[in-house]
Parts: C-alpha cells; sequence; structure tokens
C-alpha cells in the first residue's frame, strides 16, 4: 500500500494537482493538510468521480485535514482524544481546530496531521503547538502496539540537518530545544520515522515561497511519516516527488510517499 503526504495549500485551488499526483505516482491513500476549506466547500465530487474516497475536516478557510484513498475507510474519527484547541482571544473558548483526521483501512489507522504553526516563541501559538504535540504522544503511547501511522506537516525540523542553514533559525520557531523535544516524545511513545533512512538525498519537504528558496536548493524536512513497530517492519521504500515543487502555482510542500507491505488478509487479522 503506497500512502502520502501533502501539504496542498488550499485544496480548492490544486484538487486537479492532487488528482494527477494521485495517478502518477499510483497512491492508495493520499493525506492532506492545510486545505484551507470547511467540509461543505471541499471538492468532494472532483475526487468521487475519479473513484477515490473523500474523509474531510474542516470547520472554516484556514488549517484543515483530507484523506483521498482508493479504498473506503472502516473507521474515521476527526480529532484524537485530548487535542487541545486555540483561540487568538485567550479569553475565548479554546476549541479545537481540523488540525487532526484518521481513518482505518485495511486495518491501518492513518492520520493526517497539520500541527499548530508556533508562529513566534513568545506566542501563546507556540504553548498551543507543544501542547498539542504531548496530547498526541500520549494517544500514541495507548495505540502503538497497533498498526498506526502518523503523517503530515509536523511543522519542526527534529534535527540539524534538517534545515539548510541553522543559523538561519536562530531564535526561531520550527529548531527549539522544545519543539525538537516535542517531536521525540511521539518516537518515545512508540513510532519510528520511516522515510529519512529513504530520502538521504532529496530530503528537503518544504521550501519557502519567498527568497528563490526552491531554486536555490534551501529547504527544511518538516514533513514526516511516524509508523508504529508493527508498521515499520513492512515498509519498504520512500521518495519524495520534487517535480512537482518545480511548477508554477504549487504547494511550498513537496508530497512524501512511502510503500508498506500490507497483504490483503491484514485487513481481517
Amino acid at each position: 500500500m503506497r500512502i502520502a503526504t501533502w501539504n496542498i495549500n488550499s485544496v480548492r485551488t490544486r484538487a486537479e494537482r492532487a488528482l494527477a499526483l494521485l495517478d502518477a505516482h499510483d497512491i492508495d491513500v493520499l493525506c492532506l493538510q492545510e486545505t484551507k476549506v470547511a467540509d461543505e466547500k471541499f471538492p468532494t465530487q472532483v475526487f468521487e468521480d475519479a473513484g477515490y474516497h473523500v474523509a474531510r475536516h474542516g470547520l472554516n478557510q484556514w488549517n484543515g485535514v483530507a484523506i483521498i484513498s482508493k479504498q473506503a475507510p472502516e473507521e474515521t474519527y476527526e480529532g484524537f482524544p485530548g487535542q487541545p484547541g486555540f483561540a487568538k482571544d485567550p479569553d475565548k473558548e479554546q476549541a479545537p481546530e481540523a488540525r487532526a483526521l484518521g481513518v482505518v483501512i485495511r486495518g491501518v489507522e492513518i492520520w493526517s496531521l497539520y500541527f499548530p504553526n508556533g508562529r513566534e516563541i513568545t506566542d501563546r501559538h507556540y504553548d498551543y503547538k507543544l501542547q498539542f504535540y504531548y496530547a498526541l504522544a500520549r494517544y500514541v503511547e495507548q495505540r502503538s502496539h497497533r498498526k498506526l501511522l502518523l503523517t503530515g506537516d509536523f511543522n519542526v525540523a527534529p534535527r540539524d540537518e534538517d534545515v539548510w542553514d541553522l543559523s538561519v533559525f536562530r531564535g526561531k520557531t520550527h529548531v527549539t530545544e522544545p519543539e525538537r523535544a516535542a517531536f521525540q516524545m511521539l518516537l518515545e511513545a512508540g513510532t519510528q520515522e520511516v522515510t529519512r533512512q529513504f530520502t538521504r538525498e532529496e530530503r528537503w519537504t518544504y521550501f519557502d515561497y519567498k527568497g528563490m528558496r526552491f531554486q536555490k536548493g534551501e529547504g527544511m524536512r518538516i514533513d514526516f511519516q511516524l509508523a508504529s513497530q508493527p508498521l515499520a517492519e513492512r515498509v519498504r521504500s520512500a521518495a519524495v516527488d520534487m517535480g512537482e515543487r518545480a511548477e508554477k502555482g504549487t504547494s511550498d510542500h513537496v508530497l512524501l510517499m512511502a510503500d508498506y507491505d500490507l497483504p490483503d488478509f491484514d485487513a481481517v487479522h
């Protein structure tokens, strides 16, 4: 089963691009982040007309996650238990945002996750980001005995090698010790990075639109697939699609995909 993740940065703008990637790479499950659309305005028909099943979770024009799949999900979850919420005004309800969507397909619990950016180290959003990680780690601890996969835009570069120039990020989010420690918590809770070993050359998954970052090869590795041990032992390969990022009007993230050896009997065992 080929599972891919892509921060699409507006699904209404790039639905046809997503369909082209699904076809070009013969993807079984595509996890999307930052769809930027409420559920009732999601271009569901575009994907269904092409034969795909659509699970989506969007509340407004911000955030939003979706999972496009060849096979209908056996189960669907909007958000995970204990997921924290956020509102810019601290006096308002801190309601959960559309940042987590899970499905079960062929016995694998797959999550499309759009982690909070954090904005600035002194911003409340930074604390929110850490709380999001902590709550997810608690959930993973309870589910790591299953075939579990966390995919998406993690908004953390967990190692120095995951940014083109660490000095550019000093005093900024994505590389601070608390953020990296929070990422590590997901690993200690029972998951493993399963794409890094296959993507050491073309390793960047994000290039800022500004500063000609893509043309200069100045990127970041902030998109991942983290699998529990029962699933991680089944990974066979992984790759990124840099060609899409080279096109005009594309997302600032690239497609990250991995292949898992999942015989048909796994769906019922």
